[in-house]
């Protein structure tokens, strides 16, 4: 008898291991690379000092406060003259909505200033999609950072997005913290 059961355990370990060698290789996603620091900018030798009434330039020109819904919840937004902005970065600037990461949750994005450094001033906005869905929701504010054309944040549980300008809209990545990635097109809104 206990022959029988060793020859018995025997067996069941051998076709466990050959069932688990032919399961497919994992895949593991990588998240994305942090962005590179940003290569020093020499400053070019003052030309002349300025006259001594100057005054020395200020904060971008910011449009009056406008209220907005986003996925059903409500924002304030300000958005930088975009004259007043270094030209690369003006594509980021404006309000982008009318995206879903999953068909049931709805984002936008407000990029209010993009500093000369290419730090961005955003609110990204997020809840369920449609009025009488049920779900998280919120609106998140923060900064984030163009580099090579891309913009780049992260919130505070690890996930990472990535948008870049496509045609007159953004095309946003989202990677979560357990490697579960969504793409979507975020629509520029008026």
């Amino acid at each position: 008898m206990p022959a029988r059961l060793v020859a018995a355990l025997l067996a069941l370990l051998s076709s466990t291991a050959v069932a688990l060698a032919q399961q497919p290789p994992a895949i593991e996603l990588q998240p994305l690379p942090p962005l590179a620091p940003a290569p020093p900018t020499p400053r070019p030798p003052p030309a002349t000092p300025p006259p001594p009434a100057a005054a020395a330039p200020g904060p971008p020109a910011m449009s009056a406060p406008i209220g907005r819904v986003f996925c059903e919840q409500p924002v304030s937004v300000r958005l930088a003259d975009p004259d007043a902005v270094t030209e690369r970065f003006r594509p980021f600037i404006g309000i982008w909505s009318d995206a879903s990461w999953t068909p049931l949750l709805c984002a936008a994005l407000i990029v209010e200033n993009v500093a000369p450094d290419g730090t961005a001033t955003i609110l990204y906005v997020f809840g369920p999609m449609g009025s009488n869905a049920r779900g998280p929701g919120g609106v998140l504010q923060g900064t984030g950072m163009i580099r090579d054309g891309e913009l780049r944040f992260q919130n505070s549980d690890g996930s990472q997005y990535a948008f870049r300008p496509l045609y007159a809209d953004l095309d946003g990545r989202l990677t979560t913290p357990k490697n579960q990635s969504y793409r979507t097109v975020f629509k520029r809104a008026p």
